[in-house]
C-alpha cells in the first residue's frame, strides 16, 4: 500500500459522482413512495388506503432505506481508497466495477425486502387501524390474528443485516481514514476531513431518522408532543433529498462562490 501521508493531494474519485446520482434517485424513489398516498390521506375525507397498496408503501420505504444506508456504505469505501491508496484508485474503482456496486445495493435491497413483505402480507389480520401518518410492517403484524414468531425472527435478522452489513465497510474505511489523518501531515488532515465531512453528515442524519423510527415504533412516545413525532416521522424520508444536494453541492467552486455572493451581497 502506498503511504498517502507522502502527497499532499487527492486523486478525484471515481464513485463519488456516481454516488451523488445515486442518492438523488433513491431519494425520489422514497418519495414517490410515500407523498403521492400522503397527500391523497391529506385531502381525502376518509383516511383509508387499500391492502395492495400499503405493502406497496411498505416495499418502497422499507427498500429505500437499505438502497441509502447501503450507497452510503459503499462511499464510505471510496472515500478510503481516495485518502488512503490515491495511486491505486483507479484500478481498484473502475467504472464497470461502480456501476457492479451499484447494481448489486438495488439487487440486495429490493430482494431482501420481498421476503419481509411476503411474510406480512400472508398474514391473516384481525383489525385495520394502523395508528401511524404511512404503513409500516411491524404495525401491519401487530394486527395480526395468529403467532408471527417467524415474522419476528425476520425482522430482527432483517434488521441486523440492514445496519451490520453496510456498517463493516463504514468502520473498515473510517478506521483506515483515521490511522492516516493521525500519521499524516496537517494539509493531509485537512483534506481528509473536507472529503469526509460531507459523507459524515449525511450519514449521522439519515440514521438519526431511522433510529428515531425505530424508538418510535417499539417504545410510547405519547409523551412526545404530537406535531414534533409527524415531523420526525416524516424526516428519514425528506430531510435527505433537501440536505444531500445542498452538503454535496456545495464542494462545487461555481456552487460555492453563487452561495458566497448571494449571502455576502458580492457582484459576481
Amino acid at each position: 500500500m502506498v503511504n498517502s501521508s507522502q502527497f499532499p493531494y487527492f486523486i478525484l474519485t471515481e464513485y463519488l459522482d456516481m454516488g451523488y446520482l445515486n442518492l438523488l434517485v433513491n431519494e425520489l424513489y422514497g418519495s414517490a413512495g410515500l407523498f403521492p398516498f400522503l397527500l391523497q390521506q391529506i385531502t381525502s375525507d376518509s383516511h383509508t388506503i387499500s391492502r395492495s397498496i400499503c405493502f406497496l408503501q411498505i416495499y418502497c420505504l422499507y427498500t429505500y432505506a437499505t438502497v441509502e444506508f447501503s450507497n452510503l456504505a459503499v462511499m464510505s469505501y471510496d472515500r478510503y481508497l481516495a485518502i488512503c491508496c490515491p495511486l491505486h484508485y483507479k484500478a481498484r474503482l473502475t467504472s464497470c466495477k461502480v456501476a457492479l456496486l451499484i447494481a448489486l445495493v438495488w439487487l440486495y435491497s429490493l430482494i431482501k425486502f420481498l421476503v419481509s413483505t411476503f411474510l406480512t402480507f400472508r398474514l391473516k389480520l384481525c383489525g385495520n387501524v394502523i395508528e401511524r401518518m404511512y404503513c409500516q410492517i411491524y404495525y401491519v403484524t401487530k394486527l395480526a390474528c395468529f403467532d408471527t414468531t417467524v415474522n419476528n425472527v425476520w425482522g430482527l435478522f432483517a434488521s441486523f443485516v440492514t445496519i451490520g452489513v453496510p456498517l463493516i465497510p463504514i468502520l473498515f474505511s473510517y478506521t483506515k481514514i483515521l490511522r492516516v489523518c493521525v500519521n499524516g501531515s496537517k494539509e493531509t488532515r485537512q483534506k481528509a476531513v473536507s472529503t469526509c465531512t460531507p459523507h459524515i453528515a449525511s450519514l449521522l442524519i439519515f440514521t438519526f431518522g431511522c433510529g428515531f423510527e425505530i424508538f418510535q415504533s417499539r417504545y410510547n412516545m405519547t409523551s412526545v408532543p404530537r406535531i414534533l413525532r409527524i415531523v420526525l416521522s416524516l424526516y428519514f424520508v425528506t430531510i435527505q433529498g433537501l440536505f444531500n444536494p445542498i452538503i454535496y453541492g456545495l464542494r462545487l467552486s461555481k456552487i460555492r462562490q453563487i452561495c458566497r455572493n448571494l449571502f455576502f451581497c458580492k457582484k459576481m
